[in-house]
């Protein structure tokens, strides 16, 4: 499968510099990260929640786990993980289980962990769970744009 066409999308549409790193097919980011050699701090995974007031992607590094308890706290919602079903209509244009880390390219309300923010260079998945795309933080930060939110709920 090729990068997903919202990705490209995206990543044409702020005309940024990016590359493409390619890998074994794997299953999990963690993986991921392990076979193309990527620290997992620098790699960006996107968990999909839900409440009433629809869907939030939170994205933090591969090598963490969200704190929904802090995460509640500082967004003062009641999230819960989206379901597969709802994942695979949300990123049709993807395989389930890589999810790009670009909330904003399928309209989605974003929060950064401060863990991934922090890194000088980001990955993400491509949209298959065969290619990472690589960008700079200051490029990642301009593809998320200026709605996303920041915090730390992260352990």
């Amino acid at each position: 499968m090729a990068i997903a066409s919202r990705v490209s999308d995206c990543l044409a549409e702020h005309d940024v510099a990016y590359d493409i790193l390619t890998h074994t097919h794997t299953a999990t980011s963690g993986e991921s990260a392990e076979v193309s050699h990527v620290p997992g701090a620098q790699l960006a995974k996107s968990v999909v929640l839900e409440d009433e007031q629809g869907y939030l992607m939170v994205v933090l590094p591969s090598s963490r786990r969200v704190d929904m308890g802090e995460l509640h706290r500082q967004l003062k919602r009641n999230l819960g993980l989206a379901t597969e079903s709802e994942l695979a209509q949300l990123f049709e244009d993807c395989e389930i289980g890589a999810l790009p880390a670009l909330g904003p390219a399928y309209g989605m309300e974003t929060v950064v962990d401060d863990a991934i923010a922090e890194q000088p260079d980001i990955y993400f998945e491509a949209g298959d769970h065969e290619q990472l795309v690589h960008v700079t933080a200051e490029v990642f930060e301009t593809l998320l744009g200026d709605s996303v939110q920041h915090g730390h709920f992260s352990h």
